[in-house]
């Protein structure tokens, strides 16, 4: 049986710790290859993916241990430049192993297209003529995309809604699409275009924007843990992750950089994994903000038996097909080593990895302080840039650590005794 956890996994070389990854996710030679290529996004595949191409730039890509998800361990990859962040959901998992890790459900891949409709004056009335011909709405979206029907998705339902702002009224049809393993951007985006026309026709409205929305509230991903009071340091350790868990879903201020946090570990696997960064941000504060006031994305409770227990629900639009994750080699090869064959079991890997990276963050604020936890690696970051390399670098960060004095001039004198 796999297993995720790895004693002093961050002391093997580069080449070791992909040896065990690769092991552990039964990669091929070409997945190898691919991770330990920087050339493998070639110049003119790059330049097929975005526009005015004139380089390529490469950010670290890790992998996060000790992670069970619903009975089974994944190792996480992670693409981020932060220092930290890999450690910390590492860590993380491996305090909710004890009581089984992560657990988790979603309520499926519906996306919502929106068609927006003005020039209407009697909007309730509109609105009501909308819902009766919901059929020949549903059939004009599903016949734009045969193969996604074929497949078992396709336009599932509509939402009629007015909207009321100041200068007037207007409709905004939501179109509820089953977009399967895509995040189906494509797919919603050219039903709306394709049933505007008749919506115009049976309303005598205009429609304006067709557009699809990224906040995903039918797209939702919830998972839970437990840690045991034992394993954080004791009851009172929970009381003030508990008490720090409050502050941030009262005070949107102190809610941003614990929501940020959240993301820090949600980010780095979307992204390593060829998905949409900006998509599943912007609706993940979307969904923090929806009932009027910006809130924590995790909840923190202490139970019966005083032991630690959180959960996380947030809209995730991630895809394995289509756009980067089929276009980018890395990102394939991270597919594979998380072994996921849906979309469904991603988005529950991606909820667990943000409870996670949340739990560490939240830890270390309760009890020894951020700051301390960034030391090290801050120190390390300093002593690259002074030009340590090898034994000479860990002697330069021991020794600012000591001294208590991190800058870049200070590792340059060390660097020259």
């Amino acid at each position: 049986m796999k297993n995720s956890t790895y004693s002093g996994f961050y002391k093997l070389s580069v080449e070791e710790r992909l040896k065990e990854v690769a092991e552990f996710a039964n990669l091929e030679d070409k997945h190898i290859k691919t991770i330990q290529n920087p050339e493998i996004l070639d110049i003119e595949k790059a330049d097929n993916m975005i526009e005015n191409v004139i380089g390529r730039f490469t950010l670290p890509l890790g992998v996060a241990l000790n992670f069970m998800i619903n009975g089974k361990d994944y190792i996480i990859p992670m693409v981020t430049e932060e220092a930290s962040v890999v450690a910390a959901a590492s860590n993380a998992a491996k305090l909710a192993r004890d009581s089984g890790g992560f657990y988790t459900n979603n309520t499926g891949s519906i996306m919502i297209a929106q068609v927006q409709v003005t020039d209407i004056l009697d909007v309730d009335y509109t609105r009501i003529i909308i819902y009766e011909h919901k059929d020949e709405i549903l059939k004009i979206c599903n016949e734009r995309d045969p193969i996604l029907v074929k497949y078992g998705g396709g336009a599932k339902d509509i939402d009629v809604r007015i909207i009321n702002s100041k200068d007037e009224d207007f409709i905004v049809v939501h179109l509820k699409v089953n977009t399967l393993d895509a995040m189906g951007a494509n797919a919603v985006n050219s039903m709306a275009e394709a049933v505007a026309p008749f919506i115009e026709k049976i309303t005598g409205g205009k429609v304006y924007l067709r557009i699809l929305s990224n906040l995903a509230v039918e797209r939702l991903f919830r998972s839970r843990t437990k840690v045991k009071k034992e394993a954080l340091g004791g009851e009172e350790v929970v009381d003030k992750i508990v008490s720090a868990y409050k502050f941030a879903n009262a005070d949107p201020f102190r809610a941003t950089t614990h929501n940020k946090g959240i993301m820090n570990g949600i980010s780095a696997v979307v992204l390593a994994t060829g998905n949409d960064t900006r998509a599943i941000e912007s609706g993940a504060h979307s969904y923090a903000a929806i009932s009027g006031k910006y809130k924590s994305l995790t909840t923190w409770q202490k139970d019966k038996d005083g032991d630690l227990v959180g959960t996380i629900e947030i809209p995730l639009a991630v895809g394995l097909v289509g756009g980067a994750t089929k276009i980018h080699p890395v990102a394939q090869a991270a597919i594979k080593i998380l072994g996921v064959k849906t979309a469904g079991e991603l988005g529950d890997i991606i909820a667990s990895v943000g409870l996670a990276q949340n739990l560490a963050a939240i830890k270390a604020l309760a009890t020894e302080g951020i700051q301390r936890g960034h030391m090290s690696l801050h120190a390390k970051n300093i002593a690259v840039t002074a030009g340590a390399k090898g034994k000479e670098l860990d002697r330069i960060v021991k020794k600012m650590i000591e001294d208590k004095n991190i800058n870049l001039d200070y590792a340059k004198s060390l660097l020259n005794k």
